[in-house]
């Protein structure tokens, strides 16, 4: 059986009402996100336009989650840092003799943890992001890693939570449409 004849098996025993809300809920999931769901959508036999709509929705819906979420978390983390700082400088003592007289020795601050090397994806996406700034980044972003964590790298840099739903709403709709004209083109190929 072909792949196409099976999802459009598979989504006439599915009401028309909730076709639209598996390609969106099929956007949310990373690697899969709007570009594939809407592909989906469109060869199980949804109407392009509401394959692509439904699926950037759901590519959205997630995107927004980690953002907002993303930005609370570095928001806790920043903060916690501040206090650790200032609690050192607050507890800095005088140099004992040897010293200069009034001199404040800086107490030894913990090590941060050794984190694990960045893998080759986000490695790209942080060039695109130093090259190209915030919209290039969002927009090449799809092509190294997914929206959910091209967002969550953009908001753990400090980057504005508007600026990073704006860039990646605009990423997910022309990436969406993208892959959306190519599923129509392919469908249309393959029916003759």
């Amino acid at each position: 059986m072909d792949v196409i004849a099976f999802f459009q098996q598979a989504m006439a025993h599915v009401p028309v009402i909730v076709q639209p809300l598996l390609v969106a809920l099929a956007g949310v999931i990373p690697f899969v996100e709007g570009e594939l769901a809407a592909v989906l959508g469109v060869w199980a036999g949804l109407n392009p336009f509401v394959a692509a709509i439904a699926a950037a929705v759901g590519n959205f819906a997630s995107v927004f989650v980690v953002v907002f979420f993303g930005a609370r978390i570095r928001a806790v983390v920043v903060a916690r840092r501040a206090r650790k700082a200032a609690a050192a400088r607050a507890a800095a003592v005088p140099v004992p003799a040897g010293g200069m007289p009034g001199e404040i020795a800086e107490p030894e601050l913990e090590p941060e943890p050794k984190s694990k090397p960045e893998s080759k994806g986000v490695q790209r996406f942080k060039r695109f992001l130093v090259r190209f700034g915030v919209p290039g980044a969002s927009i090449l972003g799809p092509l190294a890693l997914p929206t959910q964590f091209t967002s969550a790298v953009l908001v753990s840099t400090g980057v504005a939570k508007g600026w990073v739903l704006l860039w990646q709403g605009v990423a997910i709709v022309l990436w969406t449409t993208v892959t959306t004209l190519s599923a129509v083109g392919v469908l249309a190929l393959l029916e003759g």
